[in-house]
């Protein structure tokens, strides 16, 4: 069956910001790309820069060990829980306006966060973050598909996004660091209020999208139930594995709540009219290729952003503000492994010759890091480790992005882009307790084996910092093999040629709204 590339092939001159606009284009789309790029950085960073804050945070709201987590499990569980809602919505209700609504609810949530007077108000403000941000980031993403058709400019403004999307977990370390340290913990909720600001701002001048990409359709409601409690239960099972243990009777019970819940799922979704996750979009192979990569992918990385940052502080005892200085080779790395490996080669090449080679890039960088110890020097073996990573992760994931939102009807953008957040927050929530859980065992034996050697107290001190550090680099032995398993896998089932590569008279940019004549299963050889 001969293979149709991502999308038309892009007029002479239409490759740069700069040149002829394709017939057709937005004027302001590369203007607004820089708001919806904001927008995005926002909410990425959020991840991360609230993990700086979270001892102060716990300190004067005398939030409990046991209750700390809820700081960051009430975010992640709406997030991801709403995530596949969040990118129908921006379909059915429009881009732009869910776009905006998500704007200005996360600025309020944030607000709320700043102003908590207790731990109940700052769990609510947090999980009304992660509900806005389910708005948020599809309906981003899907912006830049229905805003950027021509190839090359695409490739560009993905590059850009990705690089933004990749980097701001490394940046919100920094910037926690920075607002902890010299202001207070609530700034770092507060910060989110003139990124939203401008944000909305950019986008109600700039963005008109097509008004033929709205989706005219009714909502799945059971549908909507039935993806929201399974994923919910899915983000909350990892969660509590990393707490209490693959064992634990409500983990095991989550776990299998989630199988039950998804399944259910795509059963209604095979079978209704007007699907909430119409089953085209994750059936064909370079899609499903590219969600699961990528999502394999990201475990590794979320695994090492915590060992990292544990090691930088208590190993090496570095500042949170020096810790997040610490992170930005990497996002250096990534933003230059995007925006001009990622970007000149995708329109050249097939997409699977850029993913392959930089998850292989990202891996060797793992392979670097299981060499950590004690006195590990920053500047010979942690910092070239970081470029690596963000180069590889960097190429890899602009064309694995693209993918993975490209040759679908117009009208299903948001649900593809909402597809793209949901196999990255799921692999973050994994790689959080898969790789935490395989950490603290290698520390727990490690402590077992080496405990007749601890006879004063500096040697315990000595043997706890050592345990750990065995930990982590256990941990991070499997990081390197689950990047060579997404290398495996976008070698195996992406086999989409590159845009340039396209055959005559192929619809690229049709066909998946009826009948998606190329789709092919994911699984299929």
């Amino acid at each position: 069956m001969p293979e149709k590339s991502l999308t038309p092939s892009a007029p002479a001159g239409d490759a740069a910001p700069g040149d002829p606009s394709p017939p057709g284009a937005d004027p302001r789309r590369w203007r607004a790309l820089f708001f919806i790029a904001l927008a995005q950085l926002m909410v990425v960073l959020d991840a991360t820069i609230v993990n700086i804050a979270l001892p102060s945070a716990q300190h004067d709201l005398g939030i409990s060990d046991g209750n700390r987590e809820w700081v960051i499990t009430a975010y992640s569980l709406a997030f991801g829980a709403l995530l596949l809602f969040g990118g129908r919505i921006a379909d059915l209700w429009g881009r732009n306006r869910t776009f905006i609504v998500g704007l200005l609810g996360f600025a309020a949530a944030s607000a709320l966060g700043g102003a908590a007077v207790n731990e109940a108000m700052l769990f609510g403000a947090r999980a009304l973050q992660g509900m806005f941000g389910a708005l948020l980031a599809p309906a981003s993403l899907s912006l830049l598909s229905v805003l950027f058709t021509d190839m090359r400019e695409r490739a560009k403004a993905f590059g850009i996004y990705g690089a933004i999307a990749g980097g701001g977990a490394a940046i919100g370390l920094l910037l926690g660091g920075v607002l902890t340290e010299y202001l207070d913990w609530r700034w770092t909720f507060y910060v989110n209020i003139p990124f939203a600001a401008i944000a909305a701002a950019g986008a109600l001048a700039l963005i008109r999208e097509p008004a033929e990409a709205r989706n005219r359709s009714s909502l799945d409601i059971p549908g909507v139930i039935l993806s929201s409690l399974g994923l919910a239960a899915l983000v909350y099972g990892f969660s509590r594995a990393s707490e209490s243990g693959w064992g634990d009777g409500l983990t095991i019970t989550m776990f299998v709540a989630t199988g039950v819940l998804l399944l259910a799922f795509v059963a209604v979704e095979a079978r209704v009219k007007a699907p909430l996750l119409p089953l085209r979009v994750v059936a064909d192979r370079n899609r499903g290729g590219a969600y699961l990569s990528l999502g394999i992918a990201i475990i590794a990385m979320f695994g090492l952003f915590l060992f990292l940052t544990f090691y930088l502080q208590v190993v090496l005892d570095y500042s949170p503000l020096l810790t997040g200085v610490a992170f930005l080779p990497m996002v250096v790395g990534m933003i230059f492994g995007s925006t001009q490996i990622g970007t000149r080669l995708m329109v050249k090449l097939p997409p699977r010759l850029l993913m392959v080679p930089g998850f292989l890039v990202a891996a060797l960088a793992m392979l670097m890091l299981t060499q950590l110890s004690l006195d590990t020097d920053y500047w010979t073996l942690i910092m070239p480790a970081q470029v690596l990573l963000g180069l590889g992760m960097g190429t890899a994931f602009m064309p694995a992005t693209i993918l993975a939102t490209s040759r679908v009807a117009p009208t299903d953008s948001g649900i593809a882009s909402a597809m793209v957040n949901t196999s990255q927050q799921v692999g973050g929530a994994i790689g959080t307790a898969l790789l935490n859980t395989i950490a603290a065992s290698a520390t727990t034996s490690y402590l077992a084996s080496h405990a007749a050697e601890a006879t004063s107290d500096p040697a315990a001190q000595l043997l706890q910092l050592e345990s750990m550090v065995h930990g982590f680099t256990t941990a991070i032995w499997w990081a390197f093999g689950i990047l060579l398993l997404a290398a495996a896998l976008a070698g195996v089932l992406i086999n989409s040629r590159a845009p340039g590569d396209q055959q005559p008279g192929a619809d690229a940019g049709a066909g998946e709204a009826d009948e998606p004549r190329d789709a092919v299963p994911v699984f299929a050889h």
